[in-house]
């Protein structure tokens, strides 16, 4: 954020006594206080000369940003609004209302007062980062990389602009670029968090593996450290630990447990629970894709559900069937962390489920203030957010078994089946599409993997590539996720022996046509470390086997969890070298391959898996028996779900 530049003095004159020169004098003593972390100290100074000369701009302006320093946006935008009217020509308390405008997320107002600022200063590189910032936020992606370039034309060594610029690179999937950014950034020597992982992401995105195996070894050395982001770490770490000192880290760094939390051990006594689930993907997401019929069935003569919705309104089909399935449904995009938090207090949720986690656009500020008595985290981060005000976490035996549960900050809670609840009302388009409308041949083996390209490992590919050479005219069908990743894919092949034809690029398309393009595939590969989650259920429902390798961490085992719930256990092995063979025995056995593909057409609908309302009872059992624990003064604890009666 840009700061004020020292006092001006471009108030009326005293009406008091006191000279101008000691008033200035008094302005450079709070200041220098300021810079140096003393904000009590400085904000006497300046109420000081604010007891003199109510209307002196640089004591209005500078307890502005004063205010932005203690994160208290409200008050900065109104000590620097009154500077304002004293002193409208200044292009820094533009620039720092703009600062304070985003802070209240009224980004469209601080965009506004960045434009005035660079008006008065077509220099002012700061106003254009922090008018990136807010127009990133507005999710205007091209007009922020804009505003980044203009602030790294004024000053090529911006750390903070390349930093953003390289992270709105990385949502509008432009990652050869990012990582080129990112790579200008490291080479700054400025020590910006987090810039080690954020490479290594952007490089896994484009399938450039150069320096893979150093990158990994470095990423576990600095977990817990300032080097990689929990939700990177995913991709990189098969330690579990590794992954729970990355996430505290981030958390004690980036939203540590409130002070003063708002829930102070009051015990509500509802007629029903008070469920909210919070979450910034309450739009035509894969996680919505998944949970929307949970919301649709939750049982309202037991719950009053509410979501707190913080992420896009797109105005979409699933957004408005996610509207009609809570009973509350609230848009709380333009409100703060401590605003979206005193609401929940304020509404006596009993439970708040956090959908969103570490992953992009998460606001775990938001339960670090501990509106709510219970507070859980679900589905949207696989892992441990290391937040000691985070009570559970919803899982099964199979992604954390009972000797991970060390690595978690939170208490275990084992559903049976899979965690992971499915839609079983999703509709498949119509038949398959001819192979060749895929660019698939129309005979041959078709291996698949609808994975992010991110999560393919150069040893997961490896394997791949063992596989197409050893089943004649067999090809590999990957999710185009981007040119790079597709380039750096065929040139790994053909490095491999393998020509570079024989991998085929799957644009994405609607959900639906998705689902029914997987009937022209044979066998979906699953990877690791991080393994398919929701791409899993898909091939599942759709009729398409799996074979996966258990890992060692909860990204890497949801598969598994899948299709033990799925009925087809014998496709989970436990060693790469076993993965490997199952797949090429699959291959050569078009029988068996069938036969697997029968058992999942037959009873795709009386699966668990599948069950959306079994999934259902066990989820709320689970809320129950929390809130049970509560009501008895009980803290919380690990426990498992009793399977639901048939």
């Amino acid at each position: 954020m840009s700061k004020g530049r020292g006092p001006r003095g471009t108030g009326p004159p005293p009406r008091s006594g006191a000279p101008p020169a000691a008033l200035a004098e008094t302005l450079r003593k709070a200041l220098a206080l300021q810079q140096q972390g003393a904000l009590a100290e400085a904000e006497a100074l300046y109420k000081s000369v604010l007891a003199r000369q109510p209307g002196n701009f640089d004591a209005l302006h500078l307890m502005g940003v004063l205010e932005l320093q203690r994160r208290r946006p409200d008050a900065a935008a109104a000590l620097i609004g009154r500077a304002l009217a004293v002193n409208p020509k200044s292009a820094a308390a533009h620039g720092n209302l703009g600062n304070a405008l985003s802070g209240l997320r009224r980004y469209e107002e601080a965009v506004a007062s960045y434009d005035r600022a660079l008006a008065l200063r077509p220099d002012f590189a700061e106003a254009f980062n922090n008018r990136g910032n807010a127009l990133d936020s507005l999710r205007r992606h091209e007009a922020a990389l804009a505003s980044y370039d203009r602030a790294l034309a004024l000053r090529p060594d911006f750390a903070d602009a390349l930093s953003n610029r390289a992270s709105v690179l990385m949502s509008l999937r432009r990652f050869e670029e990012a990582a080129a950014a990112l790579e200008r950034l490291q080479a700054l020597g400025t020590g910006h968090a987090f810039v080690a992982g954020r490479l290594l992401r952007a490089r896994l995105h484009c399938c450039a593996w150069d320096g893979y195996d150093a990158a990994v070894a470095l990423a576990a050395t600095e977990a817990g450290q300032r080097g990689i982001m929990p939700f990177d770490m995913l991709a990189i770490s098969p330690s579990p630990a590794d992954l729970r000192r990355a996430a505290e880290f981030w958390m004690c760094a980036k939203c540590p447990p409130a002070a003063a939390p708002l829930w102070r051990g009051e015990r509500y006594r509802h007629e029903r629970i008070r469920l909210a689930y919070v979450s910034g993907d309450f739009h035509d997401h894969a996680i919505m894709r998944l949970m929307a019929r949970l919301f649709e069935l939750h049982d309202r003569a037991r719950f009053e559900t509410t979501a707190l919705s913080f992420g896009p309104a797109d105005g979409g089909a699933m957004r408005a069937r996610l509207e009609a399935a809570f009973e509350h449904f609230i848009d709380v995009r333009q409100q703060s962390d401590p605003e979206i938090a005193a609401l929940i207090r304020a509404r006596e949720i009993d439970i708040a489920v956090d959908l969103t986690g570490f992953t992009a656009g998460g606001r775990t500020g938001i339960l670090a203030l501990r509106p709510a008595p219970i507070q859980v985290s679900y589905i949207g981060y696989p892992g441990t957010m290391g937040a000691p005000y985070i009570d559970y976490i919803l899982a099964d035996r199979c992604v954390i078994p009972p000797e991970h549960a060390p690595h978690y900050a939170e208490h275990v809670v084992h559903l049976p089946d899979s965690y992971l609840v499915q839609d079983g009302t999703r509709q498949i388009a119509g038949r398959a599409p001819p192979r060749a409308a895929c660019g698939l041949p129309e005979a041959g083996f078709v291996f698949c993997s609808f994975n992010n390209n991110y999560k393919i490992a150069p040893f997961m590919f490896d394997a791949w590539m063992r596989l197409l050479r050893a089943v004649e005219g067999s090809v590999l069908w990957l999710i185009e996720d981007n040119a790079a990743a597709a380039r750096n894919l065929r040139r790994e092949a053909e490095r491999r022996g393998v020509a570079p034809q024989r991998l085929v690029f799957a644009p994405r398309v609607a959900a639906d046509a998705h689902l029914a393009r997987q009937r022209c595939a044979d066998l979906f590969l699953d990877t690791l470390p991080y393994g398919a989650h929701t791409t899993a259920g898909d091939a599942l429902w759709a009729g398409l086997p799996l074979v996966t390798c258990l890992g060692s961490t909860f990204v890497g085992r949801v598969a598994a969890s899948l299709l033990e719930a799925a009925g087809l256990p014998e496709l989970v092995t436990r060693s790469l070298d076993g993965y490997e063979a199952l797949a090429l025995a699959l291959a050569r056995d078009p029988a068996r391959l069938a036969a697997l593909r029968a058992r999942l057409e037959a009873n795709r609908e009386r699966l668990p898996l599948f069950d959306t309302d079994r999934s259902r009872r066990h989820i709320e059992s689970a809320y129950r028996t929390m809130w049970e624990r509560w009501q008895r003064g009980e803290p919380p604890a690990a426990f498992a779900v009793p399977p639901a009666a048939a």
